[in-house]
């Protein structure tokens, strides 16, 4: 099956995405022989075989459920084997936002680890770019090239198996941008300057989650011709959502005149009062508001951004 082309129905084969909450989801490669077991109990998968993507499925014996969802990028970011740390969504997002990709891209990747970040690419540029994308572990490479094929996207991916700080890319004057998820990335800036579009602005992106890394990063890029060098980190906030009741000044007066009330009378007519104010009290409208905690969880890794400008023509 394929992450670019979205099917409804659910056949032998194919990917599903078990998701159980939005912290537990896992990957299943449908087989009508095997079944799946979770806390909710048995999930047979030829009972899910005919069935659409998007199905809440009961387990066998009815106590709790599960949704099979139609694989993408981001589900599989949640549910991809961590061979190595990997990208999220909020670092995804903002670097292909930033350099700038669209259909038809050619992208550079070193460093390609667990292949998360590598789909969320081949998206972006499909159908008619292509992503270089390269790892130096050999065993990684084997790994992630067999995920690729699996997941339908090998016409879009060329994957090598290259210590990129040793021996270059082995490319020149191709890609648009440029991506950098390495131990050193200054030491494959040189070799990444050549592999751009000579006659075009292009972008380059390098993750590195120490400060010292960036310092070294940012000279290389200065030292190398780039410019508009610049230094983000992304940070994840949730926004907790409730509401207020919104009091008017009338409301406010005739709260006052009731506690007032309340302590003249006696202590044997309380309840016969409260009950009197609450019949004729209306509730107030409510006012939806947002509140953010105080701190922010940390950063997966600090992002570098620069741009690669063009060769000019002497004559």
């Amino acid at each position: 099956m394929s992450f670019l082309r979205y099917k409804t129905i659910i056949e032998e084969g194919d990917l599903v995405i078990a998701h159980l909450s939005r912290e537990n989801m896992t990957p299943l490669i449908v087989d009508s022989q095997k079944t799946y077991n979770n806390k909710f109990g048995t999930f047979r998968h030829k009972d899910m075989i005919g069935k659409e993507y998007g199905t809440k499925m009961p387990s066998h014996n009815g106590r709790g459920f599960m949704y099979l969802l139609h694989p993408t990028p981001e589900l599989w970011t949640h549910v991809v084997p961590h061979r190595t740390q990997i990208l999220y969504v909020a670092d995804i997002s903002y670097i292909i936002t930033y350099i700038d990709l669209k259909p038809g891209s050619l992208v550079l990747e070193s460093g390609t680890g667990s292949g998360s970040f590598s789909h969320s690419l081949v998206r972006s540029i499909a159908p008619n770019g292509h992503l270089y994308t390269f790892e130096f572990h050999e065993e990684r490479a084997k790994a992630v090239k067999k995920d690729f094929g699996e997941h339908g996207l090998s016409d879009l991916i060329t994957v090598e198996c290259r210590d990129v700080c040793k021996d270059g890319f082995g490319i020149k004057d191709i890609v648009h941008a440029v991506f950098l998820d390495l131990p050193a990335p200054w030491e494959a800036i040189p070799a990444a300057k050549e592999t751009f579009k000579q006659n075009r602005i292009g972008k380059i992106c390098c993750f590195s989650p120490c400060i010292e890394q960036v310092q070294r990063t940012c000279a290389s890029l200065n030292e190398n011709g780039f410019v508009e060098i610049k230094m983000y980190e992304c940070l994840m906030r949730e926004h907790d959502v409730k509401t207020i009741p919104v009091y008017t000044v009338a409301d406010a007066v005739n709260k006052i005149k009731v506690q007032q009330e309340k302590k003249r009378k006696r202590k044997d007519q309380n309840e016969q009062d409260d009950d009197n104010s609450s019949k004729s009290k209306q509730d107030p409208p409510n006012l939806y508001v947002t509140k953010t905690p105080n701190e922010a969880k940390g950063h997966t890794s600090y992002l570098t951004f620069a741009t690669f400008l063009p060769v000019l023509d002497d004559d």
